[in-house]
C-alpha cells in the first residue's frame, strides 16, 4: 500500500489583500476560513499524511505544522515513511477533490509533475533529492524558484491532468471566483430539477452570507425543524389562505434544510450528531404536517376516515427513516455524509427510482394544493407513496443480500 503523501505550504509571501496587513501570518479568508487553514483541513480530508507550512514568523494552526525552512522540512521528512510530496504556494484554493485526484497520480517515470506557479507533486523515490536540492543556498521561497531548480536538477516536468486546476487567491477578485467555485461544489447530482434549479440557489446564497459568521451547522438545522412544525398547524384549518401559509413555511424548511449541509461542508464541520439530527428532524417535520392535515381534514368533514390515511402517511414515513437509518446511518461514524443513497448498484432500476423519490421537488405541489384548498390530496399521495416506498426499500435490501449470498457450485 502506497504511503500517504504530504502536503508542503510555501507562505513565505503575504498575500497581496490580507486582512491584515500588519500581522506576520495574516491570510486571506474565503467563506469564513483562511486559505492556510482550508487547505490543513482539505487535506486532512484527502487522507494526507502531514501538512507544512513553510515560512518563518507564522502562528501555528491546528492540523498544520509549520517548519521554518527546508532543512527543518528533510529532517522531519528522514524519520517518515517514504511518500510523494505536493508543493503549493499558501494562497491557493485547496479542495478536497483535487487534493484527492494528486494522491493518486503516478509520476514516478518523471520524477515530478507540475502546473506552472501553482503546482509540485515529487514521486516519493525523488523527494530527498529533491528537498537536499532546495535547501541549499538559503532555499527556494518561492514555487518560481522551486520549479527553476527542479527543471535543473530533472529536467521539465509531466503535465498534471487537466481535471486538477487549483485556483491561485490573492486579490479579492480571486476571492470572488473561489467563493463562486466552492459554492458550485455544493450542488449535488442527485438534486431534483427544482433542488437544482431554485432550492439551491436561495439555499447557497443564505449558507454565503452564514460562512463568515460563528452560526454553526446545527443551528440551522434547529431553525428548519422549527420552521416546519411552525407551519404543520396551519393544515388544520380547511381555509386555503391559512393552508398556503402552513405550505409555504413547509417550503421554507426545505430550502434552509438545504443551508446546514452547504454550511458543513463549507467549514468542515460535518458530524455524526449534525446528520442524525438533520435526518429525524426532517422526518418529525413530515410526520407533523401529515398529522395536522388528516386531524384538520377529519374535523372539517366530521368523519374519522382521514386519520387512517393519516396514519398510513406517519406510519409509511417512519417505517423508511427507520429502516434507512438501521441500515446505512447507525453504524456510519466519523465526518462526512451519513447517507447518500439507497443501493450501492448504480445501474439498478430499482434503486434509480428509489432515490429519485427521495428528492425534495414533490414539496413544490404542495403550495399548489394549498392555494385551492386541497391540502388533503398531498395526504392521499403520502398515504400511497410512503408505505409503497418502505416497501419497495425492503424488497431492495431482500434482493441485494440474495444477491450477496454465494451461489452454490454444481457438483
Amino acid at each position: 500500500m502506497r504511503a500517504p503523501p504530504s502536503l508542503v505550504l510555501l507562505a513565505t509571501a503575504a498575500p497581496l489583500e490580507a486582512s491584515d496587513a500588519s500581522a506576520p501570518d495574516a491570510e486571506l479568508k474565503v467563506l469564513g476560513l483562511g486559505l492556510i487553514e482550508r487547505a490543513g483541513l482539505a487535506a486532512g480530508r484527502a487522507g494526507y499524511n502531514q501538512v507544512f507550512l513553510l515560512g518563518r514568523a507564522h502562528s501555528a494552526r491546528p492540523g498544520i505544522v509549520t517548519i521554518p525552512d527546508w532543512k527543518s522540512l528533510a529532517d522531519v521528512l528522514s524519520v517518515a515513511r517514504a511518500a510523494s510530496l505536493v508543493i503549493a504556494p499558501a494562497a491557493i484554493l485547496a479542495e478536497t477533490d483535487w487534493l484527492e485526484k494528486l494522491a493518486a497520480m503516478q509520476v514516478e517515470r518523471a520524477a515530478w509533475a507540475a502546473i506552472p506557479r501553482r503546482l509540485i507533486v515529487l514521486a516519493a523515490a525523488v523527494v530527498p533529492d529533491a528537498v537536499a536540492l532546495l535547501r541549499v543556498e538559503d532555499g527556494a521561497h518561492d514555487i518560481g524558484a522551486v520549479e527553476e531548480r527542479l527543471t535543473h536538477r530533472f529536467g521539465p516536468p509531466a503535465a498534471v491532468p487537466r481535471e486538477i486546476d487549483p485556483i491561485p487567491v490573492v486579490t479579492s477578485k480571486d476571492i470572488r471566483a473561489a467563493e463562486r467555485r466552492l459554492l458550485r461544489a455544493l450542488i449535488k447530482n442527485t438534486d431534483g430539477f427544482m433542488a437544482r434549479h431554485v432550492d439551491r440557489h436561495i439555499s447557497l446564497q443564505i449558507s454565503r452570507r452564514l460562512a463568515p459568521t460563528s452560526v454553526k451547522p446545527t443551528q440551522i438545522t434547529m431553525l428548519s425543524i422549527a420552521i416546519g412544525l411552525c407551519g404543520a398547524p396551519f393544515f388544520l384549518s380547511s381555509v386555503w389562505h391559512w393552508q398556503t401559509v402552513g405550505a409555504l413555511l413547509f417550503l421554507l424548511h426545505s430550502i434552509v434544510d438545504g443551508c446546514d449541509g452547504e454550511l458543513a461542508r463549507l467549514k468542515f464541520q460535518e458530524s455524526r450528531y449534525g446528520g442524525i439530527l438533520d435526518f429525524w428532524g426532517d422526518n418529525v417535520v413530515h410526520v407533523g404536517v401529515f398529522a395536522c392535515i388528516a386531524v384538520g381534514w377529519a374535523l372539517a368533514s366530521a368523519v374519522t376516515w382521514p386519520l387512517l390515511l393519516g396514519a398510513a402517511a406517519i406510519a409509511g414515513t417512519l417505517g423508511s427513516a427507520g429502516f434507512v437509518y438501521w441500515r446505512q446511518m447507525r453504524d456510519r461514524q466519523g465526518a462526512g455524509p451519513l447517507f447518500t443513497s439507497v443501493s450501492s448498484a448504480p445501474d439498478d432500476h430499482l434503486a434509480r427510482m428509489l432515490d429519485v423519490a427521495t428528492r425534495r421537488d414533490f414539496i413544490y405541489v404542495v403550495p399548489l394544493f394549498a392555494l385551492f384548498g386541497k391540502s388533503s390530496w398531498f395526504l392521499i399521495l403520502g398515504a400511497v407513496g410512503a408505505p409503497t416506498f418502505f416497501l419497495l426499500l425492503l424488497c431492495l435490501a431482500l434482493r441485494e443480500r440474495a444477491q450477496s449470498r454465494p451461489r452454490a457450485t454444481a457438483r
